[in-house]
């Protein structure tokens, strides 16, 4: 699975051809978490509140390229790196 970004420990990773909804997955030490890249939610699995914090943060500031992304991976084709958080 291609890691897209990585800040402060967080790993962002989407798979290739990954099903509906369009969302992303989340790493963290033990945790992890998938969201939905269109209401920017969790919808499986759990962060810690200060990861959470950060992931929604670099999220809302990233939602276009990560629909992009999201397309590319339904094409087969590897997504974009995405810059971190400063």
């Amino acid at each position: 699975m291609p890691t897209i970004s990585t800040f402060y420990g967080i790993l962002i990773q989407m798979f290739w051809n990954d099903h509906a909804p369009p969302h992303f997955h989340v790493r963290y030490a033990d945790s992890r978490a998938r969201v939905s890249i269109q209401e920017l939610k969790i919808i499986s699995g759990s962060l810690p509140r200060t990861a959470e914090r950060l992931v929604f943060e670099w999220a809302h500031l990233h939602q276009e390229e990560l629909m992009e992304n999201w397309l590319l991976c339904e094409s087969q084709a590897r997504p974009a790196k995405i810059d971190p958080l400063p």
